[in-house]
């Protein structure tokens, strides 16, 4: 299979490349700069020029494969309302070539969008929140629309990825307690995360491209909820700085816009997902990897 897979020279991306190919699936990666087109061309995989601004590049470049992943997204949290209405524009372009065809689309979306029941992790089966509530909802809000009208699409919820150099959320909570001096959690700490190593997360990916089933809805999760103290403790232990429990009124101006995210509690399961597409993640767990992640030192 030939498949268009944008973000592909990102953290999740580049593993989703190197997976594809080493089953082998041909590759057409999204690419915007010299430097990441060399990447790609480096990994074994052809280069298509162009950025999700320009819609009808996007488009081409879907045309061109039996198949497309959607990785991409703009993490600049600064402008994030924003970044979540283009991806749902970019999901809809995507959408609008495949359409009544029997190429699938894979969407990119996270565990925490879904609505569980207090105390219950996040299933495959829950509907995710409203993006007027959570604005990241938009892009399974886009792969929605797309399914009504015709085609084959799929998502994929993720967790926190990680491995020894990015560990997606914590990498910004690290850098929020190298800035202040002190690792904090709120309250008791007793708050979980999911998460997943960025190679069984990227053997997801390519699984769910190969079962191509329509609506189904699948968690990249390895460990249902890895409690915020003990990810707190090993970013104080190696920053050799305080390890500290905040008030949740104290959360906003400790964490910043990481507050919305530090206290709550997201734990996940991947049972039907492992059921459906016989996905056994094998990769470390979050907390071997943070205590041997790379930059502590810098």
């Amino acid at each position: 299979m030939r498949v268009f897979v944008t973000g592909a020279t990102g953290f999740i991306g580049s593993a989703v490349v190197k997976e594809l190919i080493a089953a082998g699936h041909q590759v057409l990666g999204l690419a915007r700069s010299d430097e990441k087109a060399s990447a790609l061309a480096a990994a074994g995989a052809a280069v298509h020029r162009g950025s999700l601004e320009d819609r009808d590049t996007v488009k081409d470049g879907a045309a061109q494969c039996d198949g497309v992943i959607h990785l991409a997204f703009n993490h600049d949290f600064s402008k994030y309302v924003a970044n979540c209405e283009d991806d749902r524009h970019v999901i809809e372009a995507l959408g609008s070539v495949l359409a009544g065809s029997s190429r699938p689309l894979i969407v990119t979306s996270g565990t925490g969008l879904a609505n569980t029941v207090p105390g219950q992790p996040a299933r495959e089966e829950d509907v995710a929140a409203s993006s007027a509530a959570v604005p990241r909802a938009a892009s399974e809000e886009a792969a929605n629309s797309v399914a009504a009208s015709g085609t084959i699409v799929s998502v994929v919820r993720l967790p926190q990825v990680h491995n020894t150099v990015k560990q997606g959320l914590i990498t910004y909570a690290i850098a929020v307690a190298r800035e202040k001096n002190a690792s904090a959690y709120i309250g008791e700490g007793r708050n979980r995360w999911p998460a997943v190593h960025v190679l069984d997360a990227a053997r997801l990916y390519r699984l769910a491209l190969e079962k191509a089933e329509r609506g189904a809805k699948y968690h990249a999760v390895a460990e249902e909820g890895v409690p915020l103290r003990q990810i707190a403790e090993v970013i104080g232990r190696r920053l050799k700085v305080p390890t500290v429990s905040i008030a949740p009124e104290e959360a906003a101006s400790h964490f910043g816009w990481l507050a919305a995210f530090a206290g709550l509690d997201a734990r996940a399961s991947s049972e039907l997902t492992r059921k459906r597409l016989g996905w056994h993640p094998t990769g470390p767990g979050l907390i071997p990897d943070l205590e041997q992640l790379q930059g502590f030192e810098s």
